[in-house]
């Protein structure tokens, strides 16, 4: 497999996604160390949601594409 070169506002856009996926991951991770909590929509704040929307938009991307997830793939650990 090919290693992707990102591009500077391609790799802002995949580091400001990881963020978003590891704020999102922690939310979930303490509702579920505390089973009295309510079960909810994770609570993202509003600034790391508009950052990755944001560095999205000025690579080009919508954060749903082939592509960008290659990106990703590419960035991330190896499992």
């Amino acid at each position: 497999m090919p290693t992707a070169v990102l591009t500077d506002r391609e790799r802002t856009a995949v580091q400001a996604y990881l963020r978003l996926l590891h704020t999102v991951r922690a939310t979930l991770d303490t509702e579920h160390a505390d089973p009295s909590r309510v079960r909810s929509a994770p609570m993202v704040p509003p600034t790391v949601l508009a950052e990755a929307d944001e560095a999205l938009s000025q690579a080009g991307l919508a954060g749903n594409e082939e592509e960008f997830f290659r990106l990703l793939a590419s960035w991330g650990p190896r499992a």
